[in-house]
């Protein structure tokens, strides 16, 4: 940009030369022709006069010492005449043009140029500079998160053996809250790589999501399973410390998240993890109360990635009475600088209703904006009677104005829409 403007202004400097110096020099120049001017009079004239006195001279109306003397006298008077001459050159003021006419040329420079450049150039690109191309402006959460599955579906079709692919694709099915699809998608990468800790622990939670975070008989033996070839895999003993903190069995909770620390791994958040037990070891021996914010289960939540929300989800007592098991929630949350696209959503069943949900980068919209990319947000919950993300008469809706990303907070569906 400094290099743009130097040049803009070698610009304008040339242009300002073009218009003055002739000025200037249109001055000089008539200075000099009126001095060359009055010499050629002053020769002139003393040749008329010279031409006089030798014409008297001649008719003997002059004799020859009165000639020379008044030649002489002749001479003395040029050469005063050009003396005369050259002091007042000096101060000759000659103004054939006033500086008025290019002080305006420089003033219409100026003005055209920049009229131009505002019309024809970039200067509302400077002034206003375009913000990165977002490829899913205009779409709504729901549209975006279907968007990319399908996106993903089409990847794993292009390369069905691609372990990598599936397995990512089964965690974007768990955002869609697709379970079943997202248990498929974790069998195809053990069909492809064989039965893994870390393979078993995704598809045991999302049977757990499937089941409204319960874990049933089905689900037990695939984490004994998990933890059978892995005992301290991270994304199974997260899930175990999660649902036994949901249950009140703090002591549990706290042995799988010690064990988590125990196993010395680079990919976790070993802080957020030793936060988690010490609240959990706070709620051993009080009264579980209900309306209480699960501080733990958030920490937990973040012990994968420090990039997360953990929201927890309740409808405010004034409004239960309108909400229906058929209802569906969208939770989504957005940057509070820079453009309002969603960054990351999810979708629960009002039936789950309070939950809590964690919004990362496997939850985000795709594209390259990210949860992990903002530092502060804000989060919206929206529960539709119709299915649609967009806020309808007799919907409920509730607001998280501000949380810095990879912190918790409690969202209330506390307004109804009319």
């Amino acid at each position: 940009m400094t290099t743009f403007w130097i040049f803009i202004a070698l610009v304008v400097l040339i242009g300002l030369i073009m218009i003055w110096v002739p000025h200037f020099r249109q001055q000089k120049l008539l200075q000099a022709e009126e001095a060359g001017v009055r010499k050629q009079t002053n020769l002139e004239l003393y040749g008329e006069r010279l031409a006089i006195l030798e014409k008297e001279l001649q008719d003997e109306l002059l004799d020859k010492a009165e000639f020379d003397a008044l030649k002489k006298e002749l001479e003395i008077n040029l050469l005063q005449d050009m003396k005369q001459e050259g002091d007042d050159s000096l101060d000759v003021e000659i103004k054939p043009k006033s500086a008025l006419w290019p002080a305006f040329m420089t003033i219409c420079l100026l003005a055209i140029s920049g009229y131009f450049y505002q019309q024809l150039g970039a200067y509302n690109e400077i002034a206003n500079p375009p913000q990165a191309n977002n490829p899913h402006q205009g779409m709504d959460p729901a549209q975006i998160m279907s968007q990319r599955v399908q996106m993903m579906e089409a990847q794993v079709q292009a390369e069905p053996d691609n372990s990598q692919a599936w397995f990512s694709l089964g965690h974007a099915y768990v955002s869609a809250n697709q379970y079943d699809k997202a248990v498929a998608a974790f069998d195809k990468v053990m069909a492809l790589v064989g039965t893994h800790a870390e393979l078993l622990g995704p598809k045991a939670t999302a049977l757990y999501y499937k089941a409204g975070q319960k874990i049933t008989p089905d689900i037990q033996t695939i984490i004994d399973q998990s933890l059978a070839l892995d005992p301290q895999d991270p994304s199974t003993l997260l899930l175990v410390g999660m649902d036994a903190f949901f249950t009140a069995d703090y002591n549990k909770a706290i042995d799988a998240w010690q064990m988590i620390l125990d196993s010395d791994r680079n990919d976790v958040d070993r802080t957020a993890l030793m936060n988690a037990i010490e609240s959990a070891k706070m709620r051993m021996g009080e009264t579980a109360d209900a309306t209480m914010p699960d501080d733990a289960n958030h920490s937990a939540v973040k012990a994968i990635n420090t990039k997360t929300l953990a929201i927890e989800v309740v409808i405010s007592s004034e409004l239960a009475d309108k909400v229906s098991d058929t209802d569906t929630v969208f939770i989504f949350a957005r940057a509070t600088q820079g453009p309002k696209v969603p960054l990351a959503a999810m979708k629960v069943s009002a039936a789950n209703l309070p939950t809590t949900i964690t919004l990362d980068d496997s939850t985000s919209m795709g594209g390259d904006l990210t949860l992990s990319s903002a530092k502060e947000v804000e989060v919206i919950a929206v529960l539709s009677k119709n299915g649609s993300v967009k806020p309808q008469t007799g919907d409920l809706k509730g607001t998280i104005d501000a949380i810095a990303v990879g912190g918790s907070a409690t969202l209330t569906l506390d307004t109804l829409v009319q």
